[in-house]
């Protein structure tokens, strides 16, 4: 491939990105793209302004309350930047011009901006009238959905705005249908009630979504923008190519390494496929990679970055508000599946290059062995975890000299940085390298690493914020732990150049505007990353508000009860295809609102009338995945096109491949539904360690039996076999159910007995069986309630129900508003009707062998597979 080739390539790549990204206009006018470009600038600095103290600290000091009342008010300004440049940004139609703004824009721009700024300028008297709505609300309400839909159709397409119009019409109409009705208990709305709820309250567009947007997403894009504008990202992918760019494959082993690492702080799937694709896909084609296996690697890779923490395409921070959980939770309980996907994803870009007998590239210096680069690539996964208790041992130490002083903290960071740049200034700078006549060789690791190794200075600070947590120092909150990295970002922006020139003894004036430059290119593309996110988040509320003031979930959870037929696999099948769907064309936040406000319920409602009792951050990870899955999905799968791009491939192809290469992804999340210890629920360390090794086992199993390639071309059997293994090490629950129950079980007035005999904290699963309060019929559910020993009726008053024998049936009181199980019986279940709500059986786990035991005769069957096929390998494992 010729560097004219590579250019074309990478030209045709950055018009994918803009197009699905940041817009694809480009006026000629100077005063209309200085016009988008202040936007952005300030745009990001708003954010900046309302996530600081400065608000605060200039209402205190000048008493004048609009300073903190714009951060109250700021969901409703993000969203007029939003829209204000989507509009400006995006042409409305193929036809529309690329090179001016038309009328049209302006006027939508007008009333968009007008519509969100109407709920700032008039909020007093707006407060004064909640729910009572004049002609004015609505017709500003109206204006303002119907410009936020079509924001949203020019940034991202159809996809969301057919959602969102569905659900807009059964908020209008879907009081006319009577089996609707009957499943929702909802009438329909008025007019100026459902614009109102929309548009005119927190419940709707301005909900939860658009206020995470707001706080926290928008940071952590502006935080990943900074970095790779000001050469972050690139030292990412050089420190992979470096670490594994000689090994066999080694380019495509670099790209999973390098986006995992850019995917992880990235808020787009296809940004991130471009970013690192662009170096990563010639490279793979250059050593033997088909182009639609190059591009399919890349896009496997990107996908998956959104699924690892800490950022998780900022979906972490809105499964905090949804799920109700600790951030730190949230991130341990995703890092074991992303490690153990990301693994895989390298297993199976090792079996490929085996199959195809590929080398890796030329280095210079020594080489490092396989075991040293799976320490090091273990190590980088880790980095989370090592790093909390290393950084709380380190605040220990300091303690007595920093205090809770911000200036000490501020003095050190800043000593270790100027150390960091000054070592750096001793090596080169980091180039991609464009000389593609010559062969491509893999850098040094050591100049590489050190070369940029201040570039982790902000993400640990990022990381130390929101983890670390000592006796005298709580834990930053997301908003605030991504202000201060990205201030330091932007530090890093404004200095790392003209630093490492003063090192060097060389003139610094350039570099300081090269600096600056860096900082103002890095505030307009986290604008322009934010432009789709914001519009998608405020559309993403409408399903949201339809949701509560009708109850749509309902419906979607009564088709798939009676498609499903109560088989739980069933169900989780059509939860994971319908999530698929939902998640085609969205970004990663939006994606995640959507299948989660839809999905997640049907899977706790449906699945408790099934007996299955699953932690709702289960749920909420696994409709997240396949939502995620979506991106390289065709026909849709926009990273595949992205991907596609630069490697001249047919882009259905590559998101078939790359779908080939998510399945191990895929089937992560039926296996933690099952098995939560994935999760790291209620797991101890040691048995995380082990969790971990076996996990790792079976999945690299089945990486091997799907690729067909294990320690030598595997028959179909033993394919088969691989299968049967993997299973067995993911589930060995499963096996030791069928030979010994797993429950204890007890009806009637044998339930108090059992439930006597529950130890203190023992889980007793009690089915409840009455009316439901909405269709009259009897139907199911399953409850888990803590035991007490010795005192069954204890444990439930504790709950907050109460049961009552009479006619040789427990009858269960309806619990009151505020105790646990009140959502999920006490508005479900009809307690007044002719007939009772009951406890119909009470469950107790048995106790019974361990079933890790079923992990021997697995790994027994794995070695008599290594035996069969070792002599029919004609080629080195590694």
């Amino acid at each position: 491939m010729t560097v004219s080739d590579q250019t074309e390539n990478t030209r045709s790549a950055d018009d994918m990105l803009a197009e699905a990204d940041t817009g694809a206009r480009n006026p000629s006018a100077a005063w209309q793209t200085k016009l988008i470009i202040g936007t952005c600038i300030a745009w990001s600095l708003f954010q900046l302004y309302i996530a600081s103290r400065i608000p605060g600290m200039l209402a205190q000091a000048t008493g004048m309350s609009i300073f903190a009342n714009i951060v109250a008010q700021a969901r409703f300004v993000h969203l007029a930047f939003a829209i204000m440049l989507a509009t400006l940004a995006f042409p409305l139609f193929k036809s529309s011009p690329r090179d001016r703004i038309p009328l049209y824009d302006w006027a939508l721009v007008i009333l968009g901006v007008s519509a969100c700024l109407y709920l700032v300028v008039f909020r007093f008297e707006i407060a004064d009238r909640p729910g009572l709505w004049n002609a004015t609300d609505v017709t500003m309400s109206a204006i303002g959905m119907i410009v936020l839909l079509v924001s949203v159709y020019r940034s991202l397409g159809l996809p969301l705005v057919i959602i969102a119009c569905c659900f807009i019409l059964f908020a209008f109409f879907g009081g006319y249908s009577e089996w609707a009705r009957n499943i929702t208990n909802y009438g329909g709305s008025s007019l100026s009630k459902a614009l109102g709820h929309y548009w005119m309250q927190t419940e709707g567009v301005f909900g939860v979504a658009l206020g995470v947007s707001t706080t926290m997403i928008f940071l952590f894009v502006l935080f990943g923008a900074l970095l790779d504008r000001a050469g972050g990202g690139n030292w990412f992918i050089k420190v992979a190519i470096a670490l594994l760019g000689a090994l066999r494959g080694g380019p495509a082993k670099a790209s999973v390494l390098s986006s995992m690492m850019t995917g992880m702080i990235s808020g787009s799937s296809i940004a991130n496929t471009v970013t690192t694709g662009t170096f990563t896909i010639p490279l793979m084609k250059r050593i033997g990679f088909p182009a639609e296996k190059a591009g399919a690697v890349e896009v496997a890779s990107s996908t998956n970055g959104q699924l690892t923490p800490p950022v998780m395409g900022a979906a972490a921070f809105l499964m905090v508000e949804y799920v109700n959980i600790p951030y730190i939770d949230v991130v341990k309980h995703a890092f074991l599946p992303a490690v153990i996907s990301y693994i895989a994803l390298l297993y199976i870009v090792h079996l490929e290059s085996l199959k195809m007998g590929l080398k890796g590239l030329e280095k210079p210096g020594r080489r490092i062995g396989v075991l040293m680069i799976l320490i090091l690539f273990l190590s980088g996964f880790i980095f989370l975890a090592l790093c909390t208790f290393l950084m709380i041992g380190l605040r220990g130490i300091l303690e007595p000299i920093m205090g809770n002083s911000v200036y000490a903290a501020v003095a050190l960071v800043a000593v270790l940085y100027v150390v960091l740049v000054a070592i750096a200034a001793r090596y080169p700078d980091l180039k991609m390298d464009k000389d593609e006549d010559g062969p491509p060789e893999a850098p040094r690791l050591t100049p590489t690493l050190i070369g940029g190794l201040y570039f982790a200075i902000p993400i640990f600070i990022l990381v130390w914020n929101l983890m670390v947590r000592t006796d005298t120092l709580d834990r930053l909150s997301p908003a605030l732990s991504a202000f201060w990295a990205t201030i330091f970002m932007i530090i890093i922006a404004l200095t790392h150049r003209p630093l490492k020139a003063m090192f060097r003894g060389e003139g610094f004036a350039g570099e300081t505007w090269h600096g600056w430059r860096d900082f103002i290119d890095g505030l307009i593309l986290g604008a322009r990353n934010m432009i789709g996110i914001g519009v998608a988040t405020g559309a993403a509320g409408i399903i949201v508000g339809t949701i509560s003031l009708t109850g749509a979930h309902q419906v979607i959870g009564q088709v798939i009860e009676v498609v499903s037929g109560g088989n739980l696999m069933i169900l989780l099948f059509l939860v994971a295809v319908l999530s698929l769907i939902l998640g085609m064309g969205l970004p990663t936040t939006a994606n995640y609102i959507v299948v989660s406000s839809l999905m997640a319920p049907v899977i706790v409602s449906v699945g408790a009338q099934a007996g299955l009792i699953v932690p709702l951050i289960a749920v909420h990870m696994f409709v997240f995945y396949f939502g995620i899955l979506a991106d390289d999905t065709p026909p849709v799968g926009l990273a595949a096109y992205a991907a596609a791009a630069i490697s001249r491939g047919d882009p259905i192809k590559t998101g078939i491949q790359g779908f080939g290469y998510d399945i191990r992804t895929a089937l992560l999340p039926f296996l933690f539904i099952f098995n939560t210890d994935l999760l790291l629920i209620d797991v101890g360390f040691g048995k995380a360690i082990m969790v971990f090794c076996i996990s790792l086992i079976a999945m690299l199993l089945f990486a091997a039996a799907t690729q067909g390639y294990f320690i030598a071309k595997s028959r179909k059997w033993e394919s088969a076999a691989l299968l049967f293994i993997a299973f067995m090490l993911f589930r060995p629950g499963f096996f030791l159910d069928q030979i010994s129950d797993p429950y204890q079980t007890a009806t009637g007035s044998g339930i108090y007995a059992l439930m006597d005999s529950a130890e203190t904290g023992q889980d007793m699963r009690l089915t409840i069986e009455g009316p439901d309060f909405d269709t009259g019929e009897n139907r199911p559910t399953t409850i888990s309630v803590p035991g007490i020993e010795g005192d069954g009726t204890a444990a439930l008053s504790e709950q907050g129900l109460s049961i009552l024998e009479e006619d040789d049936q427990l009858k269960l009181e309806e619990p009151f508003p505020g105790t646990p199980h009140f959502e999920a019986i006490g508005i479900e279940y009809d307690f007044y009707g002719d007939t009772p709500v009951v406890v119909s059986k009470v469950e107790i786990e048995n106790e019974r062998l361990p079933k890790e035991l079923f992990f021997i005769p697995a790994l027994i069957l794995l070695a008599g597979i290594v035996l069969i096929q070792r002599p029919r390998a004609t080629q080195p494992a590694f």
